[in-house]
């Protein structure tokens, strides 16, 4: 799974954007490894559909905050993308919450990936014939039919 983001902040009151692409690789979609979903992964302020926040308002004024989902692909889907308004932030911060909770993702889809793995493939095939008991019960009649059908009856 190769898991790409960037954030990007314009100057002044607004907020940042967290702009990301999740993609499984082949072997990973060969495997069909099941979705993994983190609901409390990062902070989503108040208002998110507007890309600023002045001081005092929201999450600058002491709003709380809820809640963004990140999710794997799923192997039919094979990639996702998405675009996250982030909560007003300084401009000292490394954004190490988003960066936990994409390594939590990661996290446990590789405990997911391990698990899917470890079903080993197989193929089953077997043979089953009539017992001797049944045999030696229907040669007379098996044996006499085959006899007068060589024959023409």
């Amino acid at each position: 799974m190769k898991i790409h983001w960037e954030i990007l902040k314009k100057r002044g009151n607004h907020r940042p954007v967290l702009k990301y692409e999740i993609e499984l690789e082949q072997f990973e979609v060969d495997l069909a490894v099941p979705q993994i979903v983190l609901d409390s992964a990062i902070a989503r302020p108040p208002s998110a559909w507007r890309s600023y926040c002045y001081p005092g308002e929201d999450e600058r004024g002491g709003a709380a905050l809820e809640w963004y989902r990140l999710m794997t692909p799923s192997h039919k889907q094979r990639k996702v993308s998405d675009s996250l308004t982030l909560a007003w932030r300084g401009a000292d911060n490394e954004f190490v919450d988003v960066q936990a909770a994409f390594e939590r993702l990661r996290h446990d889809f590789e405990a997911a990936l391990r698990m899917a793995y470890d079903y080993a493939p197989l193929e089953f095939v077997e043979t089953l014939e009539l017992t001797r008991q049944t045999r030696e019960h229907i040669v007379c009649g098996v044996a006499k039919a085959r006899l007068l059908s060589a024959v023409g009856f």
